[in-house]
């Protein structure tokens, strides 16, 4: 129940805060204003792929039918990818991280821009295309291009960097040490207040890979687990 309560508590934060954002906030980029919400609006955007990403791991409801449904959801609001193909690539991920038979990793480059162009190239499509460019067309009924661009597409792409910086880059990027093993990837550094507010503890990346059905909001747990088992090992 917990995860479907904080599913539904991040889909309607999205969607409450976008709202007020094209209806009461002047785009006005001479002002702080603006930025404050694109920024708050690209965290939401994360929390949604976030919920996405728990519901490909089954771990959003108990009810598989529930679950994907809510992972259908948050995907679709999120840029209108398929929870379906995001599943079956992320599998892959799991199967084979960090590795050429790894869609989010780069073999041939480490340079960040590289890497996430790839990384993008892997999951957009032309139907995802389309269906931004017809509802963008039909918002403009209601709002102007300005609203709409900071809004509702900047902070979906600003999220993305968000996503592959914390979430796949850091993470997974060359070199591999032993400390990585047997996953190819590494845990960031963080205290459990700034690993929430960069993704949502998403850069606890080792302790996910260890535990792929712990939800987000549990990781930083793991995370304890594995800091006190390291620590024993150690003395």
């Amino acid at each position: 129940m917990m995860g479907i309560f904080i599913a539904l508590v991040i889909i309607f934060l999205w969607l409450g805060h976008i709202v007020f954002a094209l209806l009461f906030v002047e785009p006005d980029f001479l002002t702080f204003q603006p930025y404050l919400h694109i920024l708050l609006q690209t965290f939401l955007y994360t929390g949604l792929f976030i919920t996405g990403h728990d519901a490909m791991h089954g771990t959003v409801a108990r009810n598989r039918k529930l679950n994907n449904f809510l992972g259908n959801v948050t995907t679709t609001l999120f840029a209108f990818l398929s929870f379906r193909i995001l599943a079956k690539k992320h599998y892959q991920h799991h199967l084979f991280p960090a590795s050429v038979k790894d869609p989010d990793y780069s073999p041939r480059s480490n340079n960040i821009f590289i890497w996430w162009f790839t990384f993008m190239k892997n999951y957009i499509t032309w139907w995802q295309i389309l269906s931004m460019a017809v509802a963008f067309n039909i918002l403009l009924i209601w709002f102007s291009e300005i609203q709409l661009l900071a809004f509702w597409i900047i902070p979906a792409i600003l999220s993305t960097w968000q996503l592959f910086y914390f979430g796949t880059y850091m993470p997974h990027h060359r070199p591999h040490s032993s400390d990585m093993s047997p996953h190819n990837s590494r845990t960031l550094p963080k205290n459990h207040f700034l690993a929430m507010i960069s993704c949502y503890f998403f850069g606890y990346h080792w302790e996910h890979h260890e535990s792929p059905t712990t939800p987000w909001w549990k990781l930083y747990q793991k995370k304890k687990e594995h800091d006190k088992f390291s620590q024993n090992n150690f003395n």
